[in-house]
């Protein structure tokens, strides 16, 4: 079976410039939140790259391995240290399979629960303050924490 990189859709052109002149018009000094979803290989990480030429600024992609951790209190300190980094760079913040981090918060059933629950609004307040573009890709929106999408400019559905 062939793997074939397929360009952005024209549909997904149109959203990605809609985004961008948002961003250049802003005079908010705080940033802006968008979701890509859709399934794997429809061209939500070719749109990012696209996006990021428009504005002209570098994509900081955050690799979910790197931050998430399973001591208590630890995946809070590494996330600081990214968005600290990302905010001295001024660059476009870049969550791939967003899901591992923002999925809908559990019912608490023991400290693990509440502990995942808490990164997931500690994670929700720092995006929300970061003061530049924060996009999150997802291969599903209804994975994704309800109040994370209430704090969401912009939504684009990628079709298949």
């Amino acid at each position: 079976m062939e793997n074939v990189k397929k360009p952005i859709r024209g549909g997904m052109i149109k959203h990605v410039a809609e985004i961008a002149r948002h961003f250049k018009s802003s005079k908010t000094p705080s940033g802006m939140i968008a979701v890509f979803a859709g399934p794997s290989g429809t061209g939500k990480t070719k749109a990012v790259k696209a996006l990021a030429a428009e504005i002209g600024l570098d994509v900081y992609r955050i690799d979910l391995a790197a931050v998430v951790n399973k001591y208590i209190g630890e995946t809070e300190k590494n996330l600081v240290r990214v968005l600290e980094t990302a905010d001295a760079k001024d660059v476009i913040l870049f969550f791939d399979e967003a899901d591992a981090l923002f999925g809908k918060r559990t019912e608490t059933r023991d400290a693990h629960d509440r502990y995942a629950n808490v990164d997931t609004n500690y994670l929700l307040q720092r995006i929300e303050q970061y003061s530049g573009l924060v996009i999150l890709a997802s291969n599903s929106k209804k994975h994704l924490d309800q109040a994370l999408l209430h704090r969401v400019r912009f939504v684009i559905e990628f079709p298949n």
